[in-house]
């Protein structure tokens, strides 16, 4: 007989030399604990038998499964045992006929319901604890940012000590849609210095951010609908420089590529091989395509090649005044390219340009920057980047602003940035910040 015969036919042995043998439906709740927690033991020494000698098949099986490496020799429990013969009997399909199985099932029935018992509390509990959680087609993920910095100059002299904390939940019912809610918390009630690109100011209240739903229309087009929703979540935007503040993150057009909104309805056609096309109308709280509201339009057209991209948007924000009636809309255009290298120390370099015009003004303004990305420094990466600090009239001298920052991971879940900023005002007042943010993402 084969040693894997041999080893499934060895519990049975065991049972007959410890004399207990008992079906598993007479067992009881007691009889079982107080089964479990006995010694009950058996070896080859302890065997006696007229019936069974060395040499004998039924003899070496037990001395094979006492003496194997699981045991080591050592005096073997029936709850051992049984616990082996299911791990055989789950991986030896076709090696067993079925008489086989109900004999060794019978032959040791207390000790495979004390395991059934113990797998089934244990599924039980999984279970439970997967009632009151997320369902299986919710994903979270989650992040809290620390900043603390320093300014010199401008309206504040002062160290300062900031947090914002947020999750978003994103939810799909078809696999190909996406219910999406942010919600956030900080203890800022503004932007720090108005500069940095720091999360959402809630003054430590915990708020829902964004609602918003996203759904497919054919192959081409997705729609996406919500609250607190800006339309250029709708846009492609080819920057490819990540900012450290606020200006210089949006690459030169904060306004067309970054149209805003509150409810928002808007959607992107993808026709493939890169082009991209998106669109969307919002309104504030109060309405949407209104008289009463102040409603904003935004149109975007991207291209994505291998090494490079180029986006171009355009935006219209309605504004009436509270006293007059008198329409002054806003319109605003924007274009912004980037080039990435493949083995340069230099990984890609972002260029972008936007305008502005006012209804009642005779003047228009304009905005711009240059960012350069340098990935792989020692274990981070670097970001340089200058421009204008918005929008400026073309008679006038224009407010600039210049950053520096290293990023590099501390370990999956943290990252660290250290960097600096300049800001030259027409005012005079040149502001001067060093910040360290601290990253933890789940």
């Amino acid at each position: 007989m084969k040693l894997f015969q041999k080893l499934i036919a060895a519990p049975a042995i065991i049972s007959l030399a410890s004399g207990f043998a008992v079906n598993a439906t007479e067992i009881n709740s007691t009889d079982l604990s107080d089964y479990s927690n006995s010694n009950n033991l058996v070896s080859l020494g302890d065997f006696k038998s007229d019936t069974l000698f060395p040499g004998d098949w039924a003899y070496d099986s037990l001395r094979d499964l006492t003496n194997s490496s699981k045991f080591n020799g050592n005096s073997v429990s029936r709850l051992e045992a049984a616990s082996e013969l299911s791990n055989l009997i789950a991986g030896g399909e076709g090696l067993m006929n079925g008489a086989a199985i109900d004999r060794l099932s019978d032959e040791l029935g207390a000790e495979l319901a004390i395991m059934k018992g113990r797998v089934d509390g244990l599924e039980s509990r999984v279970n439970t604890m997967e009632a009151g959680s997320f369902s299986e087609t919710t994903t979270m993920d989650g992040g809290v940012e620390v900043l603390l910095g320093a300014t010199d100059g401008g309206a504040t002299e002062s160290l300062q000590f900031q947090y914002v904390w947020d999750i978003d939940l994103d939810t799909s019912f078809t696999g190909e849609d996406k219910l999406e809610v942010g919600i956030a918390a900080g203890n800022a009630s503004i932007e720090t210095g108005g500069v940095l690109d720091f999360g959402e100011p809630t003054s430590d209240e915990l708020k829902v951010i964004d609602l918003n739903y996203t759904f497919p229309v054919g192959d081409k087009l997705t729609v996406k609908v919500g609250d607190s929703l800006k339309i250029s979540k709708n846009f492609d935007n080819a920057c490819a420089y990540d900012g450290l503040t606020d200006e210089l993150g949006h690459c030169g057009d904060h306004k067309a590529h970054q149209v805003g909104g509150d409810v928002s309805f808007g959607g992107q056609y993808d026709f493939g091989n890169g082009f991209t096309f998106g669109a969307g109308i919002a309104g504030a709280s109060d309405g949407l395509l209104t008289k009463e509201d102040s409603s904003a339009y935004g149109l975007n057209a991207a291209y994505s090649g291998d090494n490079y991209g180029i986006s171009v948007a355009y935006a219209m924000v309605e504004a009436e005044t509270a006293t007059s009636g008198t329409k002054n809309d806003s319109t605003y255009w924007g274009v912004i390219g980037s080039y990435s290298f493949d083995d340069a120390p230099l990984s890609s370099v972002s260029i972008g340009y936007g305008t502005g015009d006012t209804e009642g003004s005779s003047t228009n303004s304009s905005s711009w920057f240059a960012g350069l990305m340098f990935d792989e420094v020692g274990p981070g990466k670097v970001g340089l980047a200058v421009g204008t600090d918005g929008l400026h009239a073309s008679n006038a001298t224009e407010d600039m602003l210049y950053e520096a920052y290293y990023s590099y991971d501390i370990n999956d879940g943290m990252s660290q940035t250290l960097g600096v900023y300049y800001q030259e005002n027409n005012s005079g007042t040149d502001e001067t910040g060093v910040v360290a943010v601290t990253s933890f993402s789940f």
